[in-house]
């Protein structure tokens, strides 16, 4: 597959940037916790689902101090229509732990302490980062994986190395980057039947083949 030129990429960063540089996550969230908690469950889970899900479950538990307390079946009952709730419910209430135990209750704002939290990989800690405090930072997710190959940005098999190569070649900006390539991922440049009459990149589509990460 061919792979975009520098002039190619300075463009396709340039469109997005015009396009979504204001675009923010769809999950619903109200402070640091509840993001936190929404963007662990939204793993290979849709936000429409998790913002199903979170009204109730922050009703319940509005606190980490709350969830750390919390019996495992009550959290695994109100996530359980999230895929792997077993092992999400796990990690929620080891998170939730850690934030009261180490962090005083207050959730860490750098990735390294993000890190440290049950459930809680560089994918999370950087979206959380990217969403809470405009970071500078690169997040890839199926959409952006699928995105950023399609485009010939990268041909890296995994998420963690297209990162690597999307923050090389894009340097700034990628907090909206991130942004506008899951919504665009989301919305236009599907897996299936992509919307290629809508799409404002198509001169720089390189295959509408689906790409799973």
């Amino acid at each position: 597959m061919k792979k975009a030129t520098k002039v190619e990429i300075k463009e396709i960063h340039q469109r997005f940037i015009d396009r979504y540089s204001d675009a923010v996550t769809e999950l619903n969230y109200k402070n640091a916790y509840e993001l936190v908690v929404a963007v662990s469950l939204s793993a290979q889970c849709t936000d429409k689902r998790v913002n199903v899900i979170t009204p109730a479950f922050f009703e319940t538990f509005p606190t980490p101090h709350s969830l750390s307390e919390a019996d495992i079946e009550d959290v695994k009952k109100l996530i359980s229509s999230c895929s792997f709730f077993n092992n999400k419910a796990k990690n929620l209430l080891a998170m939730a732990s850690r934030v009261v135990e180490v962090y005083d209750g207050e959730i860490p704002m750098n990735e390294k302490d993000l890190q440290s939290l049950g459930g809680v990989g560089q994918k999370t800690a950087n979206v959380v980062m990217i969403e809470y405090t405009g970071a500078n930072l690169m997040a890839v997710d199926t959409h952006v994986f699928r995105v950023s190959h399609r485009l010939g940005l990268s041909d890296d098999k995994t998420a963690i190395a297209t990162e690597a190569t999307l923050v090389r070649k894009f340097k700034n900006n990628l907090h909206a980057l991130h942004q506008g390539m899951v919504l665009f991922g989301r919305y236009i440049c599907k897996a299936k039947n992509p919307k290629c009459e809508e799409c404002f990149l198509t001169e720089f589509c390189k295959t509408t083949k689906s790409f799973k990460v």
